[in-house]
């Protein structure tokens, strides 16, 4: 069953029309089957902060869920209901700050893996912010303030941001989370393991759902563009070491 079947089952058993309650909600959803109320858990907050995230004009217009959609795939039959979703947040007195403390006692690090989904709705975020080729000011601050109610440090959210926003002057290091100082075959494993870590299969196994692969087919794309960039340095220096050996 695919994510927005399961969605769509949620959004049925609502009763209340603030989103602050659609998030509590999921705490008891299925409460017997929690790979589904995990994958439905990631959704509802990346829809919610998405919202929130937009401009607050009232009404959700078809352009306002297009990013949603590019970047998540879904279906043409499913966009009523996260319309409605987008809609109820959008129109919900409670500020953003409220839903991130909801989504974070959603995951509040019981399993291994939750601070792992944590910087997977944020790197979702990001997608849907930069869905017009750039992340603007206010975008940027706006995640950054996600990131420290969902309890992480100003130096994590720079290395997350690093994936997505290319400053002149990027550091691929901070890119892979590593050490220039370290050798290069050190460097190498590192890059490979920080490769396996975020394949899709992994991703999945913590709850995002299939239809979400995007974030990690992404991750990877920058994961190889700074080892790319490392992988020339250290060519370059061996070779002109050679040239200077002759």
């Amino acid at each position: 069953m695919s994510i927005w079947s399961d969605l769509s089952e949620y959004i049925s058993t609502l009763v209340s029309g603030a989103y602050t309650s659609v998030v509590e909600g999921v705490r008891t959803f299925v409460s017997g089957d929690l790979e589904t109320r995990r994958r439905v858990a990631f959704s509802v907050a990346i829809i919610a902060l998405s919202a929130k995230m937009a401009k607050a004009d009232g009404i959700v217009t078809p352009d306002e869920v297009t990013a949603f959609q590019e970047f998540f795939h879904v279906p043409e039959e499913e966009l009523s209901n996260v319309s409605r979703l987008f809609n109820l947040a959008k129109q919900d007195v409670a500020g953003f700050d409220t839903y991130a403390r909801q989504v974070r006692r959603l995951f509040p690090g019981d399993d291994p893996s939750d601070d792992d989904i944590l910087r997977d709705v944020l790197d979702a975020l990001f997608h849907v912010a930069k869905a017009d080729g750039v992340v603007h000011e206010n975008e940027s601050l706006f995640l950054e303030e996600i990131a420290i109610l969902f309890g992480f440090s100003e130096q994590e959210f720079e290395r997350l941001q690093l994936r997505h926003v290319t400053p002149e002057g990027e550091n691929p290091y901070a890119v892979l989370e590593a050490d220039p100082t370290w050798p290069f075959d050190k460097l190498k494993r590192h890059y490979r393991q920080r490769v396996m870590d975020s394949h899709p299969d992994r991703l999945i196994a913590r709850g995002v759902p299939a239809e979400f692969v995007s974030i990690a087919n992404d991750r990877v794309s920058a994961l190889n563009a700074a080892w790319d960039v490392i992988e020339k340095s250290h060519r370059n220096i061996r070779d002109s070491g050679i040239v200077a050996a002759t």
